[in-house]
């Protein structure tokens, strides 16, 4: 059973935490933190968040906290609030406050690989089509 744990409407854009996010997907879970304990975004702070607590959920459920690995990691668009940006003779530039949902679910690797064998072979033309 993966761990999941998710920080809603974070004060960033989906689009820069997901640099950050495509960093840790589908790594051990100490490499992953060692990732985002020296990757220099702001993002990296709120993932780092996230996948802790994603630990202290597998902890509390039984599981090896050493052994994990990230199955899935992804940031979503959350709500946007629009704002205002005086400008010169009393104008105003519209702004987005964007923000996003952050996802990180944990799994064993004993998991991992069962997850892997149920998944299809992709067919050729789909190998050659992702590049």
């Amino acid at each position: 059973m993966p761990f999941k744990s998710i920080h809603r409407f974070a004060p960033i854009s989906a689009r820069k935490a997901r640099y950050v996010v495509d960093l840790i997907r589908r790594k051990d879970i100490n490499e992953a933190l060692n990732i985002l304990k020296f990757t220099r975004k702001r993002a990296a702070p709120m993932v780092r968040k996230v996948v802790r607590a994603a630990m202290a959920a597998a902890d509390e459920g039984g599981a090896d906290t050493d052994s994990l690995i990230v199955l899935t990691a992804k940031a979503d668009d959350g709500p946007s609030h629009a704002g205002r940006l005086p400008r010169a003779r009393g104008m105003a530039t519209p702004i987005l406050h964007r923000s996003s949902h952050i996802t990180v679910e944990l799994c064993t690797p004993e998991e991992l690989a069962r997850i892997d064998k149920s998944q299809p072979e992709p067919t050729p033309a789909e190998k050659a089509a992702k590049g």
